[in-house]
């Protein structure tokens, strides 16, 4: 047996409103940016349009339709144990078009209904308030987050969202792995519409259309709405607890070379503390001046920016892991990392179906510098694998690849515990079978829960429990004793 957690330790997983309610424009709901991405596939991207085409399939659309299947989708995570559930406001139910004279009253009942439903079984909800998806009508009218309207629009929508969920909510994330405005993904992330009726896109890909001064000007104005965002949380309930969230970025050297050492340094820099900090310590680091000037980046801050940043500092720092990376200086040694992080192929790693390196310590290493940093509490509120399942004639599912690297990144954690790090909880990514957010695909699996659908939406949503869904519950019930 492995050694158990600490008394309220907190177990479960976590979602995405756009992956998983479908009912995309049902009971008033608004078109987001993320109902105009197609499917794609690893090697197929993925089409953003500006208009909803018809000869093409939008899994958004559907989702997994938990909006109408939320019961018994919670049932079965109360039947696994958990005590927490992390899942997206649409921004789109509660306020259509973004800068709506009053909110949606169905998509606040709606929430609420499901927040309820979480409560009468024990489950804490997480709640993010922003998972790279905005009303499109504000990237046609704002040009999204280039503008610092967009920053006041969310704060309106926060407002809402707070008072209506006072007393069922408490836990609050405001904006999604924030630090993916650092890397060059281009104009999705930006709350942008593409430029042309359809443009194709791939996350990682080196080649895509990037501008760093619209990049880093659109991350100030998202900076400002999480602080606003903070300190409305505060004012309207001392009990809520908000966290920032990274992806958490794990950067080696490739080889002792100096300035491999350098460029893996920066690439932390980067990667994790520019966001980190101005989010947990109030203000952008010293290094972020020499970052800027190298990018030919010139921030527009207006007055009271500095003073609202550190204001609304976070109450505690959220994570997602997946991989890591190895840096090079010598840039012919690039390579992609699944469909996310360009670095060097590490040679002492394996990969996941989807190319992303499987790096259990890599989750030890990098919650020991982030605790060492910041000194605030911690939370992992994204891990997991995405495969392949097969269903078996019998119905079953056997998955013990899951278990295993799931079983084997939770030991890892236990040990950043034992090292001294104040982890408040572990989430999994994608409890049940979600649409990928980077490829569109339903067969990248994450979930002990399996989803009859396939790639291109056909199937009967038909739930089976997946043989991870008997061992998670058991790790839960020995509160991560049991692992076996």
């Amino acid at each position: 047996m492995d050694k158990a957690f600490q008394n309220g330790f907190l177990w479960g997983g976590a979602v995405t409103a756009q992956q998983t309610e479908g009912a995309w424009n049902e009971d008033g709901k608004g078109p987001g940016i993320t109902d105009l991405q197609t499917a794609g596939s690893l090697t197929t991207p993925r089409i953003y349009t500006r208009e909803v085409n018809p000869n093409y399939y939008y899994p958004s659309h559907k989702g997994i339709d938990f909006y109408n299947r939320y019961k018994e989708d919670i049932a079965l995570f109360a039947e696994m144990g958990f005590t927490c559930y992390r899942t997206s406001i649409a921004w789109t139910r509660i306020f259509p078009n973004g800068d709506d004279a009053e909110p949606n009253k169905k998509g606040l009942d709606f929430y609420r209904a499901v927040f309820e439903e979480f409560k009468k079984y024990g489950i804490e909800p997480l709640v993010t308030l922003y998972h790279f998806d905005m009303p499109v009508n504000l990237a046609k009218k704002y040009n999204g987050w280039q503008s610092r309207e967009v920053a006041d629009l969310f704060a309106r929508f926060c407002e809402v969202v707070f008072k209506e969920f006072k007393g069922l909510v408490k836990y609050w994330l405001t904006f999604n792995e924030i630090n993916v405005m650092t890397m060059p993904f281009g104009e999705l992330l930006l709350g942008k519409l593409p430029e042309s009726e359809e443009s194709s896109f791939m996350l990682g890909d080196p080649n895509i259309k990037d501008d760093p001064q619209e990049r880093y000007q659109a991350l100030h104005h998202m900076l400002v709405a999480s602080a606003k965002a903070v300190k409305l949380a505060h004012e309207i309930d001392p009990n809520n607890e908000v966290c920032a969230m990274i992806t958490a970025v794990a950067s080696y050297p490739l080889t002792p070379d100096p300035d491999d050492i350098i460029v893996a340094t920066q690439s932390m820099w980067m990667g994790n503390y520019l966001c980190g900090d101005v989010m947990i310590r109030g203000a952008y680091p010293r290094f972020a001046e020499g970052l800027f000037a190298k990018l030919g980046v010139s921030i527009k801050k207006e007055p009271g920016d500095d003073k609202l940043l550190m204001e609304g500092k976070a109450d505690f720092l959220s994570i997602s892991y997946y991989a890591s990376g190895c840096m090079s200086a010598n840039k012919g040694d690039d390579a992609a990392v699944g469909n996310f992080l360009l670095s060097a192929k590490n040679p002492h790693l394996k990969t996941s179906e989807w190319g992303w390196t499987i790096d259990p310590e890599g989750l030890r290493y990098i919650l020991g510098e982030l605790y060492g940093r910041y000194e605030v509490p911690l939370m992992i509120v994204e891990n997991g694998l995405g495969a392949i399942d097969e269903v078996e004639a019998d119905g079953s599912i056997h998955d013990p690849y899951r278990i295993d690297y799931l079983r084997r990144h939770i030991r890892s954690v236990r040990k950043a515990v034992e090292d001294g790090v104040d982890l408040k909880g572990y989430l999994t990514w994608g409890p049940i079978d979600i649409i990928s957010a980077s490829t569109g695909e339903m067969k990248k699996r994450y979930g002990f829960i399996y989803v009859d659908l396939d790639n291109e939406g056909n199937g009967t949503f038909k739930r089976s429990k997946k043989d991870s869904f008997e061992w998670y519950k058991k790790v839960i019930k020995t509160n991560g004793a049991d692992l076996e």
